[in-house]
């Protein structure tokens, strides 16, 4: 979430006395203590607010997404249970976003375990989700192109294992989040930061192959598969004739719009910043200040995804409405039943007390 540029080795270059200058070297600040400064006070608070409101819009629409799916009395497709690990993927990272909220106003106060552990659900949980989003776009290439008995039975079966295949994949590509530590950027100041430590071997190499994963594994390979499938899938939508095809584009774009907008400035962002830290861009403190404040406000809006995906896979979705009235119009009946058999038990009860 923050990153450290340390010149401590430097300083100690610069400080040593072979040429017999016994000056202590004092770096400046406005040139060198770039990583030190805190996220401008506005910032933080504009991101905190927003980072509150991913909060409570996504928990309860997963949740809500989550139950109309799983209490259906129909068999459930392959993108009902891709839809499903989405809703808990989303649901996992949206719980961790009140203590990144209470970093951005009062430094990171939870400790060095709970610094690891948020980064590892956060980091795990973006991979997945993305991936199922993936899954999903190849399931309704096949739904629509190649639609066939036999090949939905074998779906049904492959999805579960494809489903703990991802979440395996996920998992093992947020490991690095382990190296994220709770520590004191600036040894005059009591704030903690949660951040990238990466005290094995070349920090930069370390930090080239994170990303490097991340954008392939999190952004470049997810959306070259949506972009592919739902191409086809559009193409044979504009073949066929009804106006469901309308409402299947119209899904579509929406999906495909809102992965681009919320995750594209995040990546673009974030490559940026490698490139300045392989110092392949000239590093500038102007320069550096303004990405990492672009990092976390991207970073917000990429998490604004988790509360978009059940809107777009449910409630856009006629199928999932129909389950919802129905699901709800079964609880109302459910209750007027209980609430009658309450009454009329009640009323016997009266009554034999009576006589």
């Amino acid at each position: 979430m923050s990153y450290i540029f340390t010149y401590e080795d430097l300083f100690d270059v610069l400080n040593e006395t072979i040429h017999n200058n016994h000056t202590k070297y004092v770096p400046d600040p406005k040139t060198f203590n770039c990583e030190t400064m805190l996220l401008d006070p506005i910032a933080a608070v504009t991101l905190c607010v927003l980072l509150i409101a991913i909060f409570v819009l996504a928990i309860p629409g997963n949740l809500l997404v989550g139950w109309v799916i799983g209490t259906s009395r129909q068999a459930l497709t392959p993108s009902d249970i891709y839809l499903i690990h989405l809703t808990i993927a989303d649901g996992l990272m949206a719980l961790t976003l009140p203590f990144w909220a209470v970093a951005l106003i009062q430094g990171w106060v939870f400790g060095d375990f709970m610094c690891k552990l948020l980064n590892l659900v956060i980091e795990a949980n973006f991979y997945t989700s993305i991936l199922f989003l993936a899954c999903i776009s190849i399931d309704r290439y096949l739904v629509i192109v190649h639609a066939s008995e036999s090949l939905r039975s074998r779906q049904r079966l492959c999805s579960r294992l494809l489903c703990a295949a991802v979440w395996a994949l996920g998992w093992a590509l947020a490991l690095p989040a382990l190296f994220n530590d709770a520590t004191k950027p600036d040894p005059d100041s009591n704030r903690v930061v949660c951040t990238e430590n990466f005290d094995i071997g070349s920090a930069n190499s370390w930090r080239l192959a994170t990303r490097l994963l991340s954008h392939i594994f999190g952004f470049i390979l997810p959306l070259a598969v949506m972009v592919v499938c739902y191409s086809i899938t559009v193409a044979r939508l504009l073949r066929t004739r009804g106006f469901q095809k309308h409402r299947a584009m119209k899904v579509i774009l929406a999906v495909v719009i809102a992965f681009l907008l919320c995750w594209t400035p995040y990546h673009l962002t974030l490559m940026v910043d490698t490139l300045l830290r392989a110092e392949l861009i000239p590093l500038d403190c102007a320069v550096r200040r303004s990405v990492s404040t672009a990092m976390d406000m991207t970073n917000g809006l990429a998490l604004l995804h988790s509360c978009i995906n059940p809107v777009l896979y449910a409630f856009v979705a006629e199928k999932f409405r129909r389950r919802m009235v129905l699901l709800l119009q079964r609880k109302v009946r459910q209750e007027r039943m209980s609430g009658s058999k309450f009454s009329r038990s009640t009323s016997q009860t009266s009554e034999g007390a009576v006589l």
